[in-house]
């Protein structure tokens, strides 16, 4: 059973910074695209960050680009987002997902959509406020 469970969100001033966690099972990391993504209140869910499958490229969206860093731990079976120079507007419920589609060119895309057929984990708020 394919199983996600995000950790490590939490209240933080601008500029600040978190480091959110994804423990897995069920699925090897390699196998399929991961990604985070993120619900404000009253807005749809947007794609933050992906990694392609067999450890691919990583993509981000511009307004985090350069401020967030997705990995994976192999080892550990677990992904991260460590997240630097938090912003008012990045406040939201953060999921991680895995988008179970088999792929061997490591290029991921994080239109929602697309992970529909995925498996998500329940979320973790981040909260950015003075």
């Amino acid at each position: 059973q394919v199983q996600l469970v995000e950790s490590g969100g939490g209240l933080v001033q601008p500029g600040g910074s978190l480091n959110l966690s994804c423990a897995t099972s069920g699925f090897s990391l390699s196998d399929y695209a991961v990604g985070w993504f993120r619900q404000a209140p009253g807005k749809e869910r947007e794609g933050v960050a992906c990694i392609g499958a067999n450890y691919g490229r990583t993509y981000y969206i511009p307004s985090v680009k350069g401020r967030f860093t997705i990995s994976t731990d192999k080892a550990k079976n677990t992904m991260s987002l460590q997240m630097n120079s938090l912003e008012v507007e990045d406040t939201a419920v953060y999921f991680c997902a895995t988008d179970l589609i088999p792929s061997h060119h490591g290029i991921c895309t994080v239109v929602v959509d697309r992970w529909a057929s995925g498996s998500w984990g329940q979320g973790t708020q981040v909260t950015v406020s003075p």
